[in-house]
């Protein structure tokens, strides 16, 4: 059932309908409490008393249309966020996907960070798997694929700098092994970078299974932290569908810990540590051992 069908007197309907009737914009499929704080918000800034008011000024004003749209998007990110999870990464996720490509003698890791805002998740895994790789003397290869909608995040991502304030949860010797010193920031080093490919890429497109520049999916690991909460339950669904199909049998999901329940509503994912929110599809559940259940 389309949940938009359902949605009676929504205050937000106003909103909606002038972005997409006046200047082609969608975004309906935000959630609606976060569009809400965000109405409020340029409204606010633009010195607009009523919600009424503001979208008289939205209907007529191009500019503020695409600062309002500007602001629904979410770049908060930080390197090694949610330790748990990236404990469970460094201890057992990741030297599991070693064992096995190495055991299996063909093929490297796989990886997408989906919603990867400016850089800091998919380089954190980088990191790990580039000291993890360099401690056993593993000869396998991987590429992460990162991904977001703002392309002027993916820049920054790209350069692969960030100030010492940005870099508050990278311990020392990640620090001293995986970047350089330029001035007052950090550089992440050339054999890290060329690890990780970032693109534009839209969870929601829905012509496509996968972000073009991977070709294919059949990731080891997704990543999709923070970003599931921010739309409404059927976008929701839309984008656990497109990480389902794009992980390859026994994959990994690693999301937010606020989005655990948003996952296991959803069906096709089981928490596998319930303290964590770390996820496998129920058809190729593996417990600690590694042994397929």
């Amino acid at each position: 059932m389309n949940s938009r069908k359902n949605k009676n007197n929504n205050p937000n309907d106003a909103t909606v309908q002038i972005l997409g009737r006046a200047h082609g914009l969608d975004v309906s499929f935000y959630e609606e409490s976060f569009l809400r704080k965000v109405i409020d918000k340029r409204r606010v800034a633009a010195g607009i008393r009523t919600v009424d008011d503001y979208n008289v000024v939205l209907a007529e004003n191009r500019s503020e249309a695409e600062k309002f749209c500007d602001s629904l998007r979410i770049i908060y990110s930080e390197f090694f966020r949610n330790p748990l999870s990236f404990a469970l990464l460094e201890q057992l996720i990741l030297p599991g996907l070693i064992k096995a490509k190495r055991a299996a003698g063909q093929g490297g890791i796989r990886i997408w960070s989906a919603g990867c805002a400016s850089g800091q998740e998919p380089w954190s895994v980088a990191i790990l798997l580039n000291e993890l790789l360099r401690k056993g003397h593993e000869l396998v290869p991987y590429r992460i694929f990162a991904t977001d909608l703002s392309e002027p995040d993916l820049e920054k991502a790209r350069a692969g700098v960030y100030s010492a304030d940005e870099l508050k949860n990278v311990r020392l010797r990640h620090l001293t092994d995986s970047f350089t010193r330029t001035g007052e920031c950090w550089t992440l080093l050339p054999g890290i970078r060329e690890r990780v490919q970032f693109s534009q890429y839209d969870l929601l497109d829905a012509d496509t299974v996968c972000p073009p520049s991977s070709i294919y999916g059949g990731f080891d690991l997704v990543l999709c932290s923070n970003v599931l909460l921010y739309y409404n339950p059927e976008a929701q669904l839309r984008i656990l569908d497109k990480l389902c199909a794009g992980l390859a049998g026994g994959g990994w999901l690693i999301t937010g810990e606020s989005e655990r329940q948003i996952v296991e509503r959803a069906g096709g994912f089981r928490n596998v540590f319930p303290s964590i929110p770390v996820f496998q599809q129920r058809k190729f559940i593996v417990n600690a051992a590694g042994k397929k259940r």
